[in-house]
């Protein structure tokens, strides 16, 4: 379930990116909310999570966690949001994601053989969309490739404000399904 590692006189908790559903179940409850945290950084979808628990099964778990999602409020969302890493930014994958970094990794798979023009265009798609939205790029990226996040993220960014704080959440909330589904092996 977990492993504890000492550096330097700290104890840091490291999770086995998968668990079952029992192991998630007899967690204690510090350890259940960075679980629950590795798949969304909203304190409050956590909180609430962490609640729920024990919990029945996986159906279960995907349902209270959408509800919850779906429940909370545009500033819970920008949360969920800062702990993403911008689309390509592989040093900060590295550096602030490191709890999540298999995963990104795995998500964001596409954007490792794009050209340095694509990166590029990107870096530059994702400045103009902060500078825009005030918060980062979210798309689920799972299966894209970078010239796809690029055409979508040109795309969203001819949205108004209200319009793409509601895809941005709809990315999130699939974002966090798969994190879950990743948490949890059968």
């Amino acid at each position: 379930m977990s492993v504890t590692l000492h550096f330097n006189r700290s104890v840091v908790t490291k999770f086995v990116l998968s668990m079952t559903l029992p192991e998630l179940n007899e967690l204690p409850v510090n350890q259940l909310k960075e679980a629950l945290s590795t798949c969304c950084g909203s304190t409050v979808w956590v909180n609430e999570m962490a609640r729920l628990f024990p919990i029945e099964s996986r159906e279960s778990l995907f349902e209270q966690s959408e509800m919850i999602w779906f429940a909370l409020d545009e500033r819970d969302w920008r949360e969920a949001f800062d702990h993403h890493p911008k689309i390509g930014d592989v040093n900060a994958l590295r550096e602030k994601f490191a709890s999540t970094a298999a995963w990104v990794e795995g998500e964001q798979s596409g954007v490792s053989g794009a050209s340095t023009s694509v990166l590029e265009m990107l870096a530059e798609g994702n400045e103009l969309y902060e500078e825009k939205f005030g918060y980062i790029f979210i798309v689920c990226a799972t299966g894209k490739s970078a010239e796809d996040m690029l055409e979508i993220l040109e795309a969203r960014l001819l949205n108004s404000p209200d319009e793409e704080i509601q895809i941005a959440m709809q990315e999130q909330h699939k974002i966090t399904k798969i994190r879950l589904e990743k948490l949890l092996i059968a």
